[in-house]
């Protein structure tokens, strides 16, 4: 499994209006993670999804660093984003282009120089993922669970190390959300999942809770899932 470390890395950003002081999103954060299948859980605007965008740059750290096996996120970026491909919670922010196949074969622009290697590499992609009868559908056809799927199969492609997926079974229906978290459990590459699904990030290897821009609970799956409802009810 790759190594994805946090020494110190916080987010902060200007606050509504330009007014001089900043919001801090994510406090400054320390830590390691190394195992299969880690879970983000925690309430909207908790600073969950944030954490996630750190570990292939989509989101900067204002303070301390990100690394990843070995590279720092704000130096290496293209690499780090080699290794660590983001799948976000609306797949229509990923489906680009008019059919399945074509949108597949996108992602592997930068990994095959002729277009029949990427249309052979994309069309065995969605074959390894139970999607080759959808090959010539237009994306706008498909149903919410094959969309993500879709562009599920698009990142996973170019081969990563590492998937962080955001919140990718939040739009779903119960069917499509088992679908997806099935797909996502059985994959090869270390996952980091951002959900609110609490049964999802139970069967994880480790969990973190993330509130008011703080990991406040690390750890067992079960236990940290236990603490967040325990908050929440504490709260009603």
């Amino acid at each position: 499994m790759s190594r994805i470390e946090l020494v110190d890395a916080g987010v902060t950003a200007p606050t509504p209006g330009g007014e001089s002081d900043e919001v801090v999103v994510l406090h400054p954060t320390t830590l390691e993670l190394t195992e299969r299948r880690v879970a983000l859980v925690g309430p909207n605007g908790s600073g969950k999804s944030t954490l996630a965008r750190l570990f292939n740059g989509l989101v900067a750290a204002t303070t301390g660093r990100v690394v990843v096996d070995g590279l720092d996120v704000a130096r290496k970026g293209r690499e780090v984003r080699r290794r660590v491909a983001f799948a976000f919670t609306d797949p229509s922010a990923q489906l680009v282009m008019p059919t399945v196949l074509e949108d597949v074969v996108l992602s592997l622009r930068r990994h095959h120089r002729s277009k029949q290697a990427r249309t052979d590499a994309a069309l065995a992609t969605l074959a390894h993922y139970g999607l080759a009868d959808l090959a010539h559908r237009s994306v706008h056809t498909l149903s919410g669970g094959q969309r993500q799927l879709v562009a599920l199969a698009g990142v996973l492609a170019t081969d990563p190390d590492v998937l962080v997926a955001d919140e990718p079974t939040t739009l779903l229906d119960l069917a499509n959300s088992a679908l997806v978290a099935e797909t996502l459990l059985g994959l090869p590459q270390q996952v980091v999942l951002a959900t609110h699904d609490l049964d999802l990030a139970q069967r994880c290897d480790r969990a973190l809770l993330v509130t008011d821009g703080r990991v406040v609970a690390d750890g067992d799956p079960a236990a940290v899932v236990a603490e967040y409802r325990a908050r929440v009810a504490a709260t009603r």
